[in-house]
């Protein structure tokens, strides 16, 4: 495959949630046809109702006017499942940050999308040499990390398998770029680049309440007023979800065996409690 992104017309997306939302509606706003495909259809249509709310506030805010607006919405096409993603030549997966779930989705994209498609995941630490090998096409699968909230934070972390070709590397940088990001290529290592580094800072920050060394508002203001961080890191922690920062701490320390990426104890009990941060209302502050 060469690198023409005119090759792409349809693009599929897996996941209608936070992030599948954001990539849909980057996706759409640039111009392409994009099918927002969930567990049933209910969930893709809320993802497709998310980003009207979405939109309905940047009219509102004079960034888009309302005929903007209707295009984007008129590109997006809530689909019942991945069976219905057939007709994508480019599918980004968005599911939950689980291993065997994105084990089992790939198997099936890889059954139901066209020989010719890319299958890409927004992992942010699950190994993409291992995805890969749950499809008969491991050189069209590839890391394509967006950083949340999708259509506001500018880096695509690109990850290659041991098997990605070149072709679909380019490609996949290509179309990164026309949706307005900017790129980096990390190797296929646990946690890639961004998350290797964040996740044992925001770990070390969870670890410092744990022990009592300050407040979690003193060690928040700490980081952002001594190291220049526009939020800091139990605040941030709380907006990525306790549950995925657990999962990304338990995929480094597996892949790494190294005790320093050892998950703080505090860290598993809030995600035991159901303190998962804002999207269920509590986490380390209270929402």
């Amino acid at each position: 495959m060469s690198t023409d992104l005119a090759q792409i017309k349809v693009i599929g997306v897996l996941g209608a949630g936070q992030m599948g939302a954001g990539i849909a509606q980057v996706a759409a706003t640039v111009g392409y046809q994009v099918l927002m495909a969930d567990v049933g259809l209910e969930q893709a249509n809320k993802g497709k109702a998310g980003i009207d709310k979405i939109l309905t506030r940047n009219v509102s805010k004079g960034r888009i006017d309302e005929a903007k607006k209707a295009e984007i919405l008129a590109r997006l096409t809530p689909v019942n499942g991945l069976s219905n993603l057939s007709s994508a030549d480019f599918v980004i997966e968005a599911a939950t940050e689980n291993e065997a779930l994105k084990l089992k989705l790939f198997t099936q994209l890889d059954e139901h999308c066209a020989p010719h498609a890319i299958l890409a995941t927004n992992t942010s630490s699950i190994p993409i040499t291992r995805i890969a090998a749950a499809t008969n096409r491991p050189h069209k699968v590839i890391g394509m990390h967006f950083m949340n909230p999708v259509p506001v934070m500018k880096l695509v972390e690109i990850i290659t398998g041991l098997a990605t070709d070149e072709a679909t590397h380019q490609l996949t940088e290509a179309l990164a770029e026309k949706m307005g990001k900017e790129t980096v290529l990390a190797r296929d290592m646990p946690g890639f680049i961004v998350n290797r580094i964040l996740m044992p800072m925001i770990n070390e920050a969870v670890t410092a309440l744990y022990e009592g060394i300050g407040s979690r508002e003193d060690i928040d203001a700490g980081m952002r007023l001594g190291t220049n961080q526009p939020m800091g890191p139990l605040t941030l922690a709380d907006f990525i979800g306790l549950d995925t920062c657990l999962a990304i701490m338990e995929v480094l320390h597996q892949g790494m065996g190294d005790s320093k990426y050892r998950p703080c104890p505090l860290l598993k009990q809030y995600v035991d409690a159901g303190w998962l941060g804002r999207k269920s209302g509590r986490g380390f502050y209270e929402y």
